[in-house]
């Protein structure tokens, strides 16, 4: 794809919660179909529907997208890409990196709050 389509070639593109940087091949109206190379950002687990449930009746597990997989995307979510293209392994390392330790701050945030309510409810008098 080249720079006349108006698409760059190395794009970073959001898709089903996670985000990726690929080559732009190939393009309709509507859509771009991407070649995944690198992750960088994890997708979300869980039903988006019920955001922090873990009791939601669909918890989904959602996979990065595999590395050089193909996916068409709506084109409004592509944008440039400018910078250095991570190697795919390392990235969705970094990737899932970053959203367990998310996951482990909401945690240990919730732990703590959960400590809090029950000294406020000590002090209530319940």
């Amino acid at each position: 794809m080249n720079e006349t389509s108006g698409i760059p070639e190395i794009v970073k593109i959001s898709y089903k919660t996670g985000d990726y940087v690929g080559e732009a091949f190939e393009r309709d109206d509507r859509r771009v179909l991407v070649k995944v190379l690198a992750v960088l950002q994890h997708p979300t687990q869980g039903d988006l529907h019920s955001s922090y449930d873990p009791d939601a009746a669909m918890f989904h597990e959602r996979r990065a997208l595999s590395y050089t997989e193909k996916v068409w995307v709506p084109i409004q979510t592509v944008q440039p890409y400018t910078g250095a293209i991570p190697d795919y392994r390392e990235s969705l390392q970094t990737a899932l990196g970053i959203e367990m330790e998310r996951i482990d701050r909401l945690k240990r945030w919730s732990e703590r709050s959960l400590e809090n309510l029950e000294s406020l409810r000590k002090d209530y008098g319940m």
